[in-house]
């Protein structure tokens, strides 16, 4: 198997009210966080949400070559609600920045990482809040491309 190939990839942790978003390098090795969007649940069923077209503006500006959605599996290894809730998600922001593709990738426990990584930082409260969904989406394209990394080695 070859290496990753090269170009900046973004990350994404969707969640009820915020998506969260990181972006690598383009050599794969460091993910960094980039923005949160507020989720915007008002579109009518025929319109592209705002949140989607942020992420589609962001995928152009930072040339990405894929994005990375992180997809909340439960600890039993099922797909319930929430991974059905992000499944559709991905699927429409893969129509908006198609033909750039779009990744889901186990996300098991990131949010709780991140938080206690930003707790053992001093961030915690609202500061915590704010950041939390970025933290996630960092969380969620380091173990991608780690994987990545690993399988080609």
């Amino acid at each position: 198997m070859g290496e990753l190939s090269r170009g900046v990839r973004l990350g994404v942790d969707v969640g009820q009210v915020r998506v969260g978003v990181s972006r690598s390098d383009p050599h794969g090795i460091l993910a960094t966080p980039l923005v949160t969007l507020a989720r915007d649940l008002t579109a009518a069923a025929d319109a592209v949400p705002t949140d989607l077209a942020e992420l589609a503006h962001l995928v152009a500006e930072h040339e990405a070559v894929e994005v990375v959605v992180g997809l909340p599996i439960n600890l039993a290894g099922r797909h319930g609600p929430a991974a059905q809730h992000v499944t559709a998600y991905a699927n429409r922001l893969a129509e908006v920045v198609a033909p750039v593709p779009v990744t889901l990738t186990d996300e098991r426990m990131s949010t709780v990482v991140a938080s206690r990584r930003l707790s053992e930082r001093g961030v915690r409260g609202k500061r915590q809040r704010a950041v939390v969904d970025q933290a996630a989406a960092v969380e969620i394209l380091q173990s991608w491309l780690d994987a990545q990394r690993r399988r080609t080695e």
